[in-house]
């Protein structure tokens, strides 16, 4: 099975669902079949995007908005309570995202960003800047950023024997601001839109932290360029805990459990630069 497969029964032999970009594709056996993500293509910046949570240039009219929609743990929110999607673009420098999210409440109980931070509210952008797959908790092989609503960015750190919360904020530019109206088109203090800009900034498996060249291991973009990807969002309205994560991604439990994307990479999906 592929990696970024999720196994489902039917007995079609082929089918595309052109509005989620799911593909059908049989298999030899019991007439089982895969849903495969297709590719996202990303189209490329004219010039640079001001990090600015206003979603002001034109540039981004030429990125489709794409669904942050999936349960990956927790209770699944109603519409009024969370609702998310994103845009993609790039350039040499930085791969540029939009994140467009409507949350009702917004929870943010621990100052220090190195100290439970998948507990607040918070935007997860995972990235392999190799698309080679595989482990990644206690090493740099791929990257699971989170982005605090002080923006803030923490992930973990390799450490002698095993791993310790680190903070990047070098490496994801971000802020986010509200929206004069939600999502849909009413004003008021609830519900109204979170537009949330971050440019990315890729890094080889080698790098390593706090080295002194810090972009020693930067890799820059380049069409072509596949990358492995996937976005998720952490909600809390008020408990000791996050209460839901939503991922852009749909992911095939191990065990029952779908929060894997923070230890493999095997469960992002893939974008390519045009």
């Amino acid at each position: 099975m592929n990696k970024k497969q999720i196994l489902v029964k039917s007995t079609l032999l082929s089918l595309i669902i052109a509005s989620t970009g799911l593909t059908f594709a049989a298999t030899s056996a019991d007439n089982e079949m895969y849903i495969e993500h297709a590719p996202i293509y990303v189209e490329r910046a004219s010039k640079p995007i001001t990090i600015d949570g206003k979603m002001t240039e034109a540039q981004w009219d030429k990125a489709k908005w794409l669904p942050i929609n999936n349960l990956l743990l927790g209770e699944q929110p109603s519409k009024a309570d969370f609702t998310g999607d994103y845009k993609l673009l790039w350039d040499q420098d930085y791969l540029y995202l939009l994140a467009r999210i409507v949350d009702d409440v917004l929870f943010d109980k621990e100052p220090d960003p190195t100290k439970a931070y998948w507990d607040d509210d918070c935007l997860e952008i995972f990235i392999d800047e190799d698309n080679s797959g595989g482990g990644h908790l206690y090493n740099f092989n791929a990257f699971a950023y989170h982005l605090a609503l002080d923006t803030q960015v923490a992930d973990i750190a390799p450490k002698k024997n095993g791993g310790i919360p680190a903070v990047f904020n070098d490496h994801v530019i971000n802020r986010w601001q509200r929206g004069s109206a939600n999502v849909n088109g009413e004003g008021g203090p609830e519900q109204q839109a979170i537009y949330w800009e971050a440019a990315i900034k890729l890094y080889s498996a080698d790098y390593v932290h706090r080295l002194k060249e810090p972009e020693t291991h930067r890799v820059l973009n380049q069409q072509g360029k596949k990358l492995g990807f996937m976005l998720a969002y952490c909600d809390n309205d008020g408990s000791d805990y996050r209460e839901s994560f939503i991922g852009s991604h749909p992911i095939k439990p191990i065990n029952g459990d779908k929060n894997l994307g923070y230890k493999t990479a095997d469960v992002f999906g893939e974008i390519i630069l045009k």
